[in-house]
């Protein structure tokens, strides 16, 4: 009785086709107000209903309802606890070390560049995959700096307690001269009413999923013409490979045609407007700080080489040429802006 009664609570939390010949859980840690559930997750399960004709059911669990925690989110996508779930890929250091190239500091943050780049550098290395069947690899927009105190200069970072999401954040701001304190994004609420970090690395879209513009007053981003964030975070939405297989080769088609590219496309697009809503609040109840050109150059100092060099030195441990992942990754990245700038340079030739 108590699972029925559960069932029909959370039935609202996506579009549930009664009578489905295949019925599948999304399982996720961020809770139900978070735009990434309702903007993203729901309209993506209820997109695959549609075009299953009904068949296929997708019931988004927010908040880890079905358990655990959120670093085990990718193992129970490969062990088919659920049958697919979003999640962050450096909740498991090491686990895709290729990926991690991408969240190296000072990059391109644009997610729709971004997001084109990963699924071309995703296509190469499909063996990093192996255990799921991978629906997409794409960013957010980028690490900003959410802080109780203001940051003006790379120096008043020193000493600073940092909540980051993943190791490649971590040594970012160890290189910074701060202390990285390692967490899901649900534990920063607590972290910071407590006292026990100084500030957090997030994205905008996350302040208002978890009040950080309640509890903190300064967000601080870069003013650089190469990116505006510290760094990015690689998100999977993976699927277990027996759940996949379990599909007719149709309804495996659905799956897939909301998956790749364009999917990625619109993920890109989808992030990037997440943005505005989470610095209007910023603004709203705090301050908006930019770090100086001057000083972004002390950070790029400070962080790039030795963060680098750490990165290629893990990898090195799995056989992995660190060097080489990077430049390609820059290459990529590289295409990515010069087809996005020629697209929309195109689009304002044919307006005018």
């Amino acid at each position: 009785m108590r699972s029925r009664f559960l069932l029909l609570v959370l039935l609202p939390l996506a579009g549930f086709a009664w009578g489905a010949e295949f019925e599948l859980k999304l399982h996720h840690s961020l809770p139900a107000v978070a735009p990434a559930h309702h903007k993203m997750l729901v309209p993506w399960a209820e997109k695959v209903e549609q075009e299953s004709g009904g068949r296929l059911s997708i019931t988004v669990y927010p908040s880890m309802q079905l358990g655990g925690q959120a670093p085990q989110l990718i193992d129970q996508a490969r062990d088919g606890v659920v049958d697919i779930v979003w999640t962050l890929a450096g909740y498991t250091p090491g686990r895709f070390p290729r990926l991690e190239a991408f969240e190296l500091p000072f990059l391109n943050t644009d997610p729709i560049v971004m997001n084109l780049a990963l699924h071309d550098f995703v296509a190469r290395y499909e063996e990093e995959f192996r255990e799921y069947h991978l629906i997409a690899a794409f960013t957010h927009f980028g690490q900003a700096l959410h802080s109780r105190e203001p940051v003006r200069r790379a120096s008043d970072l020193r000493g600073m307690n940092i909540r980051v999401p993943s190791r490649m954040c971590g040594w970012i701001v160890s290189a910074m001269g701060a202390v990285p304190i390692g967490s899901p994004v649900s534990k920063i609420p607590e972290l910071l009413s407590k006292g026990v970090v100084d500030g957090a690395m997030i994205p905008f879209e996350v302040v208002q999923a978890v009040k950080v513009d309640e509890l903190v007053d300064y967000h601080i981003t870069l003013d650089s013409s190469r990116s505006d964030r510290f760094n990015t975070q690689i998100f999977l939405i993976a699927m277990n490979r027996d759940s996949y297989a379990a599909l007719p080769a149709d309804l495996q088609q659905v799956i897939d045609d909301n998956s790749g590219q364009q999917t990625a496309r619109w993920l890109g697009e989808l992030w990037s407007q997440n943005e505005a809503p989470g610095q209007q609040l910023a603004a709203e109840s705090g301050e908006l700080i930019a770090l100086s050109p001057q000083e972004v150059e002390v950070l790029r100092t400070m962080v790039e080489a030795p963060v680098h060099e750490r990165w290629f030195r893990e990898v090195a441990k799995k056989g992995l040429d660190g060097p080489a992942l990077l430049s390609e990754v820059r290459q990529l990245i590289d295409v990515w802006i010069s087809r996005e700038s020629k697209q929309q340079q195109s689009g304002q030739e044919q307006r005018q």
